[in-house]
């Protein structure tokens, strides 16, 4: 069976709590990194926003294309909440379906930058504002439903391919403070 049909039944077997090792629905990219999520987003995808995650959709006007349909390169803005004081922001690497994609991210496990993680929009209207995500210390889909902006389209487009090769210089940058 092939990785992307492992994947499909993975998210879609998600909600009944069902696990899979994290070396078929995403791995760690190196050891344990003292980065947060907003400088690795940034290097990774080239959206030069600074400041809280959360703070992004409101500082991308004008200035990049926002969205509320999923696209290779984008970034995912997720709300400021109670959980995640200052929002979060996560690159989008793949996209599975309308509703399904995975994600490359830093610190949604502490210090640690996590590649293609699967995403489940939840939202009643499709339109991305309520998802899930993959929780890999356990290995499944997470049960915590996660408010979002939605998606500020990079400048230069990007495969799944190039992402996976950007993502060690991109540790490397947001480590640097860039």
């Amino acid at each position: 069976m092939s990785r992307f049909c492992i994947l499909g039944l993975l998210l879609l077997l998600g909600a009944c709590g069902s696990s899979a090792s994290r070396d078929r629905v995403g791995d760690y990219v190196g050891g344990p990194v003292p980065l947060e999520c907003a400088p690795f987003a940034r290097a990774l995808s080239g959206v030069q926003l600074y400041g809280p995650a959360g703070d992004w959709w409101w500082k991308a006007q004008g200035r990049y294309a926002r969205s509320y349909t999923p696209e290779v390169g984008s970034v995912l803005i997720f709300a400021k909440t109670g959980r995640l004081h200052d929002g979060h922001a996560s690159v989008v690497s793949r996209v599975i379906s309308q509703r399904q994609i995975l994600v490359t991210q830093a610190n949604w496990v502490h210090h640690r930058v996590t590649q293609d993680q699967p995403v489940i929009d939840i939202s009643a209207s499709g339109d991305w504002s309520e998802v899930r995500v993959w929780w890999p210390p356990s290995s499944q889909m997470g049960m915590t439903e996660y408010r979002t902006m939605g998606f500020i389209r990079a400048d230069r487009p990007a495969s799944h391919e190039t992402l996976a090769a950007r993502t060690p210089g991109a540790i490397g940058l947001a480590l640097n403070g860039r």
